[in-house]
């Protein structure tokens, strides 16, 4: 008994450390207006400069039939998870070497959480 109360409170311990990553949808909308609406949509099948970013929570990167990859996001093995569309948010160019989309990265932490946010719930299949 001991140890599960042990267990239970080394998790709720990590729990609490974690840091919140809760963004504002609302705000995600207006980021992703600013900042990627030029070249992708989140509408089924609405490819721009960029893939539609239709169902890309938890897919896979490269998947997308019909729009051309650059090899090296072909070959990055990307499931984009939350953690994976951060990083790659923050910046492209550092988990994708050698990819071809021209954007520099967003910075602002709170701006991502924001998009992310946003994605989660305009990009659901």
């Amino acid at each position: 008994m001991h140890a599960a109360r042990a267990l239970l409170a080394a998790a709720l311990a990590l729990a609490a450390a974690a840091p919140a990553r809760a963004g504002d949808a609302a705000a995600g909308g207006k980021v992703f207006a600013t900042e990627c609406g030029e070249c992708h949509s989140v509408r089924e099948g609405k490819d721009k400069k960029g893939p539609s970013l239709f169902g890309v929570w938890g897919a896979k990167a490269a998947q997308r039939a019909g729009f051309v990859y650059s090899d090296a996001l072909k070959g990055a093995g990307l499931v984009w998870t939350p953690e994976n569309l951060d990083a790659y948010l923050a910046n492209p160019k550092k988990p994708v070497p050698g990819g071809k989309m021209k954007y520099d990265g967003l910075p602002d932490a709170k701006q991502r959480d924001d998009l992310l946010a946003y994605l989660a719930s305009a990009t659901k299949r």
